[in-house]
């Protein structure tokens, strides 16, 4: 157990390091407001995952798939959860999970900000 958590916790710590480097050299290459960083990172971590998941042995599944994935873009999870409800035939539970994601979670984003400002503005 105890190795396990550390293979996480390596992957996640170079995972996180990795998403900053990827999104400090896209930033300038921006358009229009369009995270690009972060859309490669969703990318390339979607891959990633997919392809450990095709693949990956367990050491390789707690230290890539979860960790450095996991550090590097929760997307590619939503992505890969996604994916299999598409490959077993659940094409309404997959759209209606991309669905809901999306809109509850940029909701949920909203309903944070407008916390944080109102609790700025008392402070």
């Amino acid at each position: 157990m105890l190795k396990t958590i550390l293979l996480v916790g390596a992957g996640g710590a170079v995972g996180c390091v990795a998403r900053y480097l990827v999104s400090v050299a896209l930033v300038s290459r921006a358009i229009g407001g369009l995270g690009l960083g972060t859309l490669t990172v969703n990318i390339l971590g979607s891959m990633l995952l997919g392809f450990l998941a095709g693949w990956g042995r367990q050491w390789v599944i707690a230290l890539l798939a979860i960790g450095f994935c996991g550090g590097f873009t929760t997307f590619s999870t939503f992505s890969l959860e996604v994916f299999n409800m598409l490959r077993i035939g659940n094409l309404k539970g997959a759209a209606l999970y991309a669905v809901v994601s999306m809109v509850v979670c940029a909701l949920a984003v909203w309903a944070g900000f407008s916390i944080g400002m109102k609790i700025d503005r008392v402070a």
